[in-house]
């Protein structure tokens, strides 16, 4: 054995100094350990792999790490400074664990001597799994999978993928524990346990989980008592043999389950890298630290906004290049065309039904591959909107794939969920032109395989940068703990009464996560100045003065640790939105000016909404003093209050008391000369100063949402209570809307959008201001007398212009 030895120390020589002068490689942990180099240090790999070893060495040097070469002295004994776990023996019915000599060697040591203290660092390297710069047939057969290499497959490997390394360094494991309370050989069998499920689940984060074949999945699904009681139910019900229910379950089956593929995975992620090198500018993702946290020990729900097709893209990207697994993602059947639903299929998508209440046993086959996705540990990706958002809004969370999700980790709740909210901030969405034409009333085009030809045709466009911002993480057991104490002792259930309660709140706090988490780009800036004129144009300094006054604003804020801003200055913000098409610029002699035209105007209201909810409070306060030059706190509560519930809805922000929200919005302005604070109130500046004009501005970004309210109320009051039905009430108050753009001079389709007066009076109802009788609604003296005091809002023009709206439509 020495013999040999000696005969291969010059290949291992020579070995190490190609690979010296070829390995490149990155971190997969968020954070590196911290080492003490004054303690024994033993790195432990997950199988005897040279090449492995070879790596670690020049890593450890590199890093300036303890060596992981040589040996290691633990009193009278030497230990290699890098030993392996053996293989695993598989047997006909299971999988047996080997003995390791080193770890034997070094148990018995710190048993015999224990005041002896050494680090136990366990190592994992993957060798191809970083995203490479070049795709090709030899980089996906030598990447690394869950399926272990063999000695020409790995030596292909490092020669191959040798410049795109993956490394996790993990934490220190403690011994003595283990040593001190178990027998030698428990001990030993505990150690290796650890390490192996370490190595497991850093394997399943890099990687992903290990992934049986789809036709076992399926057939699993079918199998299950879920599946096969609602087989016979369907049988009885259709008057056909279970049989044929079972084969309408596998088509089902079929129809639904992803089909990833590592390879077409690697393929995706340089045709996308391609891809966005050419739309986009640059794709910035921030706190991906807090999910790389999380991979392994959580199952992962991705809940990002849902703004265009190309969310889910750019998610998966951003995931694979940071070195974590993309998750299955839950798409639209109008997605599984030819070529495209093949391809998305096999990076990961399942496709569902846009409606399945009548069909239970498709309901059934669904929830259970869902379940099994969520049990196994696959991450997931949903979109809470349901489907793309046209207005640049957060829409209403739709409970569906949420009740999924809560009922398969009541079946289940050993594994720890954590819902991941994420927002994507674009500068420019592809879709803006079939948007334009669905705000005014245009039919949403189906999808074709002959949108690929019409994204090639915008490669020479510029579509600006795109900013993927991660939320707080949301654990599911903490959450479902507060809102249902109690929900263990019926979690059985098939679908436990709790739901009902918890997947409201859990939809409305990931909305709320979400927009914590947005971007403010210089074309939502642009757009929150621009659009607060009427006529859409304005000086070109004064709008400069606001940007930067709404950027100063929104620091001032507290909860903002998650929102990105732009750099750069206010000029350079301008002359990007320009370069994109949505403004333009005019010379004039007293100034230049930023001018809209009619169809930017309206293409510009999606970016004003992305980022309008974190600028509502202070909007607000603003617009109360349009038509009033002081108030006090007791005042402005008086007026303001009944108003947050309404917008907390609809710009889905914490609904939580008033009083402490104005307190920080009056703050804000103050701190920015909006208003003056005197003995007895707040006032608001002189017209003629900057800060007025400033103060008119911000008020205006309310105004929308405000009319809308009035004139919904109108209505209502107008009629009578008992009188409308919901439908009836959305939409009068919806044509009166559209009316009132047209007769304003207003391109704006966005405001007579029902599903903003549907919303308002979902929140009417939930605070008892509304209530539903046979069908009609509802109301009592508080409603008019809330109404009334509403008219103080707005100065006596724009009343009068309401009210004749109405009055002239009831006539």
């Amino acid at each position: 054995m020495a013999v040999l030895r000696t005969l291969l120390a010059p290949l291992r020589a020579l070995c190490r100094t190609l690979l010296d002068h070829w390995l490149d490689y990155r971190h997969v942990e968020a954070q590196q350990p911290v080492l003490d180099a004054k303690q024994p240090t033993l790195y432990v790999l997950p199988h005897p792999a040279f090449s492995d070893r070879l790596a670690l060495e020049l890593i450890t040097r590199r890093e300036g790490l303890p060596s992981a070469r040589g040996s290691v002295a633990l009193g009278e004994t030497r230990l290699p400074a890098c030993i392996a776990l053996p293989r695993l023996s598989r047997g006909l019915t299971q999988v047996h664990g080997r003995r390791s000599p080193h770890l034997d060697t070094l148990l018995a040591q710190l048993a015999d001597d224990p005041g002896q203290d050494i680090q136990l660092v366990p190592v994992s390297v993957f060798w191809g799994r970083a995203p490479g710069k070049d795709f090709g047939f030899w980089k996906l057969l030598a990447a690394d999978s869950w399926q272990w290499s063999g000695r020409l497959r790995r030596l292909l490997s490092m020669a191959v993928n040798g410049k795109h390394v993956q490394i996790h360094i993990g934490a220190p494991l403690q011994l003595h524990t283990l040593v001190e309370t178990r027998s030698l050989a428990v001990a030993q069998r505990k150690t290796a346990r650890v390490l192996r499920v370490h190595f497991r689940r850093v394997r399943a984060r890099v990687l992903g989980p290990d992934l049986s074949h789809r036709n076992t999945l399926i057939r699993g699904v079918v199998d299950s008592p879920q599946v096969r009681q609602a087989i016979s139910d369907a049988a009885t019900a259709r008057g056909t043999s279970p049989e044929r229910e079972t084969r309408r379950a596998l088509r089902y089956g079929r129809e639904i389950a992803s089909n990833t593929s590592y390879p077409v995975l690697r393929f995706l992620y340089q045709l996308l890298r391609r891809l966005w090198n050419r739309l986009y500018d640059g794709v910035t993702v921030n706190g991906l630290d807090d999910v790389k946290a999380l991979a392994g020990d959580h199952e992962l729900i991705y809940v990002p906004c849902h703004r265009s097709h190309i969310d889910y893209l750019l998610l998966s990207y951003a995931l694979f290049r940071e070195g974590l697994m993309p998750p299955h993602i839950a798409a639209g059947r109008n997605l599984d065309m030819p070529v495209i639903g093949g391809l998305l299929r096999r990076g990961g998508a399942f496709f569902l039904r846009r409606s399945f209440r009548d069909n239970r046993l498709y309901a059934a086959v669904f929830n259970e591959y869902v379940h099994r996705l969520i049990s196994r540990g696959h991450p997931l990706e949903y979109f809470i909107e349901g489907g793309r958002s046209r207005t640049g809004r957060m829409l209403a969370p739709r409970p569906g794939m949420l009740a999924m999700t809560l009922r398969s980790f009541a079946r289940d709740p050993r594994r720890e969920v954590a819902f991941v909210p994420v927002y994507v901030g674009y500068e420019k969405v592809l879709e803006s032109g079939s948007y334009l034409k669905e705000l005014r009333g245009g039919h949403k085009k189906k999808e074709s395989p002959f949108d690929l030809l019409r994204i090639v045709r915008r490669l020479r466009q510029s579509y600006g940068h795109v900013t993927v911002n991660v939320g707080e993480p949301l654990m599911l057991s903490g959450f479902v703990d507060r809102q249902v104490p109690d929900w263990r002792d019926n979690r059985r259930q098939t679908r436990p009464d709790w739901l009902n309660q918890a997947v409201p709140a859990l939809g409305a706090t990931l909305s709320q996560r979400i927009n914590a988490a947005a971007a403010i780009t210089p074309v939502s800036l642009v757009a929150l100045g621009l659009l607060a004129n009427s006529h859409h144009a304005i000086e070109a300094d004064l709008l400069e003065r606001h940007m930067r006054l709404l950027v100063d604003l929104r620091r001032h804020l507290p909860g903002g640790e998650r929102i990105t801003l732009p750099e750069g200055e206010p000029r350079d913000w301008i002359a990007h939105t320009a370069q994109l098409e949505f403004i333009e610029r005019r010379q004039q002699a007293l100034g230049e000016l930023v001018l809209a035209t009619p169809e930017q105007a309206t293409l510009l209201t999606w970016y004003r909404n992305n980022v309008l909810h974190l600028f509502i409070d202070m909007a607000l306060v603003a617009f109360a003093y349009r038509h009033n030059a002081r108030f006090n706190t007791e005042e402005l509560l008086t007026l303001l209050g009944p108003a947050w519930p309404v917008l907390a809805h609809e710009f889905h922000l914490p609904a939580d008391a008033f009083a402490p929200r104005l307190e920080r919005a009056l703050a804000a302005l103050v701190s920015e000369d909006l208003l003056i604070e005197t003995d007895h109130g707040w006032e608001r500046p002189a017209g003629h100063l900057a800060s007025s004009e400033h103060l008119r501005l911000l008020g205006r970004l309310v105004q929308p949402t405000l009319e809308r309210g009035y004139l919904l109320l109108a209505v209502l009051l107008r009629e009578g209570s008992g009188t409308l039905t919901r439908e009836a009430l959305e939409e009068q108050s919806r044509q009166l809307a559209e009316r009132l753009t047209l007769l304003s001079g207003l391109n704006a389709p966005e405001f007579f959008d029902k599903r903003l007066f549907s919303g308002l009076l979902d929140t009417l109802e939930s605070q008892g201001w509304l209530w539903q009788e046979n069908d009609k609604l509802c109301y009592d003296s508080s409603l008019e007398n809330a109404q009334r005091r509403g008219q103080a809002l707005f100065d006596p023009s724009l009343h009068h212009r309401l009210t004749q709206l109405v009055h002239r439509r009831s006539s």
